[in-house]
């Protein structure tokens, strides 16, 4: 069965009241940080606590496990895809691009924390896999048009090959030093990817 949540995390917060649209944020905050940490088994009470509200408060928000997990997602899925714009304004091409592949290190450790519910999920909402697929790679492919056009990455790589690349970060064994893994891997792709000068 689809669910009913809006096409964005973002909108849904729009129509609530001030405190009950930060109760919201905080919930989904607080599950994004303990899923990513222990996985989507995550004992809902201690979300709750976390977030500083009652346990009632994230049902009203939330009435299941899988809906939660899904925003979650959703909300991981949209930061990832606006870090494409805000980072391209703050460093150069090439920078640019090796931050937001080290963000998506984050949204590869949420989704290996929410791994389970997501594949319920992919059988009940495809569509949400299908969307953020596609914001992933629009938000990729820009910034590799833009360090390349400029000079500052080679230009015979394509958006899937680097996505097929970070992708492989997610294979890495779940272990104490699996993000710095990621992070050695992300280093030597950027190395591979930048232009000789």
């Amino acid at each position: 069965m689809a669910s009913a949540e809006p096409k964005t995390a973002s909108t849904a917060s729009t129509k609530l009241r001030a405190d009950a649209r930060r109760n919201r944020d905080k919930l989904i905050e607080v599950a994004a940080a303990a899923f990513a940490e222990n996985g989507v088994e995550t004992s809902l009470e201690d979300i709750a606590r976390q977030a500083g509200v009652g346990i009632g408060t994230l049902y009203r928000h939330f009435p299941t496990r899988e809906h939660l997990v899904e925003v979650v997602y959703r909300r991981e899925l949209e930061s990832l895809a606006a870090a494409a714009t805000e980072l391209a304004g703050k460093y150069p091409p090439d920078l640019a691009l090796e931050e937001w592949t080290r963000r998506f290190v984050g949204y590869i450790a949420a989704k290996r924390g929410m791994a389970n519910s997501l594949r319920i999920l992919m059988t009940s909402n495809s569509s949400l896999f299908a969307e953020g697929s596609g914001l992933i790679r629009g938000a990729l492919e820009g910034l590799l048009k833009t360090a390349g056009e400029e000079g500052y990455i080679r230009t015979d790589i394509e958006t899937t090959d680097l996505l097929q690349a970070l992708s492989s970060i997610y294979s890495i064994p779940d272990s104490p030093e699996w993000r710095e893994r990621a992070y050695r891997l992300i280093g030597l792709l950027m190395d591979g990817l930048r232009a000789k000068k």
